[in-house]
């Protein structure tokens, strides 16, 4: 659930029922229903409303900055602006680009860290909540396997667990952002540019970004034989927004 006090901090005293309706029913539970709707698409929705109907105000401001947060890029928040600006008004979409250049003023853009962003992992989106990408390194032809993994804010994979009769497992070499790995029955462990995760064959666990940070690793496939990944259940969102 988001969760949001704007309306009582700002209102509570002098409109109770419209700031409890404001942070209770619009973030409490309009915006909590993930299931239906992302957060990173409601956010570029509520961003093209706005300046369409020419709101570049304080709330524009804190809802670019949300954007940011949910996972909106620097340049599909340009992309965005550039197309409503054909439709919403020229002078529209100019105040909302000056606003827009000072919340992502220290964005470099996703680019995946040292090793490149790659495509998007459509292969696997099924085991992910969130949009991730993928950018194999080397040849599991030619040698052991390792790909460069990119997650958006707030994206996980399933939990799983990979197989092997002999040897197996991963490592996970972390290079950008902030993210988090968890062992099944074990507390959630915080991730950094430099750590690494070593993760024997038949462990269920899941890994992915933080709320409000992309994040990247290095997915290093340890050989093994008859190896094979077991795709598991989603994390539980309530669990992931309490980290």
């Amino acid at each position: 659930m988001v969760k949001q006090t704007a309306g009582r901090d700002a209102l509570g005293a002098f409109a109770p029922k419209f700031a409890e309706l404001n942070d209770d029913v619009l973030f409490g539970e309009v915006w909590s229903r993930e299931d239906q709707l992302s957060l990173k698409l409601r956010s570029m929705i509520t961003i093209t409303v706005l300046v369409s109907r020419g709101m570049i105000d304080s709330s524009f401001q804190y809802h670019l900055a949300t954007a940011r947060q949910n996972g909106v890029t620097k340049n599909e928040m340009a992309e965005m602006l550039t197309h409503i600006a054909f439709y919403a008004g020229w002078s529209n979409a100019w105040a909302a680009f000056r606003m827009a250049v000072e919340v992502y003023q220290d964005d470099t853009g996703a680019d995946g860290g040292l090793f490149g962003l790659g495509e998007p992992n459509d292969t696997y989106a099924k085991y992910f909540a969130g949009q991730s990408y993928l950018n194999p390194l080397t040849d599991p032809n030619e040698t052991v396997f390792i790909a460069n993994v990119t997650f958006e804010p707030g994206c996980r994979n399933n939990w799983h667990i990979h197989k092997a009769e002999k040897g197996g497992g991963q490592l996970l070499l972390c290079t950008n952002g902030r993210g988090w790995y968890q062992e099944w029955g074990k507390e959630a462990q915080e991730l950094h540019p430099g750590d690494v995760v070593t993760i024997p064959a038949g462990v269920k666990h899941w890994h992915g970004a933080a709320k409000d940070s992309w994040f990247s690793h290095l997915a290093v496939e340890v050989p093994g034989e008859q190896s094979a990944s077991e795709w598991l259940e989603p994390v539980d969102a309530e669990a992931y927004n309490a980290l």
